[in-house]
Parts: C-alpha cells; sequence; structure tokens
C-alpha cells in the first residue's frame, strides 16, 4: 500500500478513468510509432535518421492531444527512440553526425517512449533485417525474450512478488540456451517518473540486489526483457557513444564552465524530467558541457552496452496495467516468423504460459477504439500479438514465434 506521504501528494493512479484513457493514448502513439519505425529499418540506412523518425512522430502525434483544455498537459518523448544493432545491447541514439547504418541481417532492437500528462508507455521490440523467416540463433534469442516477456506479463500481478519474475525469465532464456542480460531493471511507472522505485530485477546476483517487493492492483510497470547468445555481462566500451541523459532532480552544483551552464539551463527548461537525447542540443555545446554536468551527477547517463562481437542480443519491452480485471498489456508488436532451434519442454514453464491474463470479464475497450475515424483499433493485429489484453494463454507449442 502506499505511505500516507504518497496519499497526501493525491498521487493519480489507475482508479482514475482519466489515467487508464493517458496511458492507453501514450501506448497508441508509441506503437504507430515503433511500426514506423521498423518500415524504416532498411539495409544501409541511417540510424540516426530512423530515432529522428520515431521522436517527430511520438512529439507530433502527441501535440495533437489536448490541445484545447485549459490547463497545460505536458506531452511528447518519455524515452528517446533508441536502434541498437546485434551485439550493441542498448540504447544507441545517435548524433546526427553520425555515419552509422543498417545492414541486411542485422537484428536490430528498437526502444521508445511516450507520455501524455506524464503517463509513460514504454516499448521495445526485435527485428531481424531479412526476408523470410528468422532462424538458428537469432531465432533462439528472440523466441527467448519473447517467451520471457510472456511469462513476465503472467507474473507481474497482484500477489505476487518481483522475484518470482526474475527467477523464471531466467529460467526461460536457459530453455533456448541464452542469458538474461545482467543489470536490467523492470519499474514501476508513475506520473512523470519512468524509474520508480520498485523494480524487477533482470538476473539477481551477489553485486545487484533490490527490495522484495510485491506487486499490487492500479499499479503499472515498463517490463523490459534483455536476451543474449553470450554471456549476459555487457560492458561500455567508449563513453562517448553515450547521448542519453536524465535530469537528477534531486542534486545540485554550481557549474563553473560557461558552455556547462548554457547546456544545463537549456535542459532544465526542455527536458526537466524525461529522459532526453543530446541530438536535440546544439551539439558542439552539448559535447563539452555534459561531461562537466555527469561528472557532478547533474545527469544520469544512459550508457550504450556491448555484448562480445559475434553475440547476439534480443530485446521485449512492454507497459502493463494491473487493472482489477487482469493485466493489460499495453505495448507491443508482431514478430516475424521465429524457427527457432530449441522447443519448451519444461513443464512449469509451460503451466506459466497457459496462465490468462484476465479475468473472464473483459468490456468492449477494443470496439471504442475501433469506432474511431473507422479505423482499426492501434492496428491490433501488429499491436498486440498474443491478444495478451484477452484471457487467452499463450501456446507453448509456438516456441515463443508469434503466430501471426
Amino acid at each position: 500500500m502506499s505511505s500516507d506521504d504518497e496519499r497526501e501528494e493525491r498521487e493519480l493512479d489507475l482508479t482514475s478513468p482519466e489515467v487508464v484513457t493517458k496511458y492507453k493514448s501514450a501506448a497508441e502513439i508509441v506503437n504507430k510509432a515503433l511500426q514506423l519505425a521498423i518500415s524504416e529499418c532498411k539495409p544501409k540506412a541511417k540510424i540516426v535518421d530512423i530515432c529522428e523518425k520515431g521522436d517527430s512522430y511520438i512529439r507530433e502525434q502527441s501535440g495533437n492531444m489536448y490541445k484545447n483544455v485549459k490547463k497545460k498537459i505536458e506531452r511528447g518523448v518519455a524515452f528517446p527512440t533508441c536502434v541498437s544493432v546485434n551485439n550493441t545491447v542498448c540504447h544507441f541514439s545517435p548524433l546526427a553526425s553520425d555515419e552509422s547504418v543498417l545492414e541486411e541481417g542485422d537484428v536490430v532492437k528498437i526502444d521508445m517512449g511516450c507520455h501524455i500528462d506524464g503517463f509513460i508507455a514504454v516499448v521495445g521490440h526485435t527485428h531481424v533485417l531479412q526476408s523470410g523467416p528468422v532462424t538458428g540463433r537469432a531465432a533462439d534469442v528472440i523466441a527467448a525474450a519473447n517467451t520471457a516477456a510472456e511469462v513476465a506479463l503472467r507474473l507481474v500481478r497482484p500477489g505476487k512478488k518481483n522475484k518470482d519474475v526474475t527467477e523464471a525469465i531466467q529460467k526461460v532464456a536457459a530453455a533456448y540456451d541464452c542469458k538474461i542480460v545482467e543489470g536490467v531493471l523492470s519499474h514501476q511507472l508513475k506520473q512523470f517518473v519512468i524509474d520508480g522505485n520498485k523494480v524487477i530485477l533482470s538476473v539477481s546476483n551477489p553485486d545487484t540486489r533490490v527490495d522484495d517487493a510485491e506487486f499490487e492492483e492500479n499499479e503499472v510497470y515498463a517490463v523490459d526483457i534483455f536476451t543474449s547468445t553470450g554471456e549476459g555481462k555487457p560492458k561500455l566500451l567508449d563513453e562517448k557513444t553515450t547521448t542519453i541523459y536524465k535530469r537528477a532532480v534531486d542534486k545540485n552544483y554550481h557549474l563553473k564552465m560557461k558552455s556547462s551552464r548554457f547546456i544545463f539551463s537549456e535542459i532544465n527548461q526542455k527536458f526537466p524530467i524525461m529522459p532526453f537525447s543530446a541530438r536535440a542540443l546544439e551539439e558542439k555545446r552539448a559535447r563539452l558541457g555534459l561531461v562537466e554536468c555527469v561528472n557532478h551527477d547533474l545527469l544520469q547517463p544512459y550508457p550504450v552496452l556491448h555484448e562480445k562481437p559475434g553475440d547476439c542480443v534480443a530485446h521485449i519491452k512492454f507497459t502493463v496495467l494491473l487493472m482489477p480485471n487482469g493485466s493489460d498489456r499495453i505495448t507491443s508488436h508482431v514478430l516475424q516468423e521465429l524457427q527457432p532451434t530449441k522447443t519448451i519442454d519444461d513443464p512449469e514453464i509451460r503451466a506459466w504460459l497457459a496462465l490468462g491474463t484476465k479475468t473472464k470479464k473483459k468490456g468492449g475497450g477494443k470496439k471504442k477504439k475501433a469506432k474511431k475515424a473507422g479505423e482499426k483499433p492501434m492496428d491490433a493485429t501488429e499491436a498486440e500479438p498474443m491478444d495478451a489484453t484477452e484471457a487467452e494463454p499463450m501456446d507453448a507449442t509456438t516456441n515463443g514465434a508469434t503466430a501471426v
């Protein structure tokens, strides 16, 4: 239960229909932005262009919402678009001057977020630049991430504990002869808080400990799954590749350099709370100024991490609302056809996948959306691969490959 202090602040949660609508509106935008980014992933496409298109779409679509309300509502990018390839694990969102391009056969991980009035929806997806089914170890690592995400969806529910999820996703990855990537935290989301205190640890080990926590009704989580064909122990190779930062709101320091003060003032005005990309700042000044800001803990960096060359990393991230009638996964995208080399025979994993995510009473949420401008609801075929929002158990015989 929330503390009295939090109650006094009249924390807005899913008991408010307006809050649920804002989460789902942000999700609808980010699902479509993801679809757009995937459509831009072609051989020789510049990664920075894909990142820019994703961010621009989110800014434009969120900017069209709540335009005519009396009180100004903040909205926009909640996490900058990242396109991380092959053994690069995460957070690759290069500066405008970067020339990195995609190549045929690349395993591409796309990560992005949108918020409406601080209510955040994030999504992460893995796409291989090829036609036809994905086979071999690439199929294994993607199926491992997808199956782990499906198991997590069924275990992030009121009454269950965060450590239940940590143990389960490791078991799933092992079934595909893959590893869950260490050091990843899945955070509770709150209004204007992308990294809430309640977390799920990807891999428990002596170096990384988190408080035990139980999931509760009306909470929201960003479930973040990374799998690797390698050791799952990523390294920071070059600090200069870091471009995503978040203002550490509890820290203050009088910056010495003029360029640092200029950049920090710009960050406080444009990005006071949410993570942002250095691309949005003036590049030359930013390079100098950001270093001093990071050195004095005014900014929290999101480093670009790597597994070893030749390793393959997959990523699935989704936002889930723990509603009174069950878990509502609001962000996702359909996977390519996968033909993994492993099959899921473990009875415990099969039992987890057989769990539903909903109580049987399900209102007409999808129908309402379908009425809007006569279009399909959030491109339902893409947005909800497992029909996770219904009470459908996942068929373990698909081996992590989404039936399309």
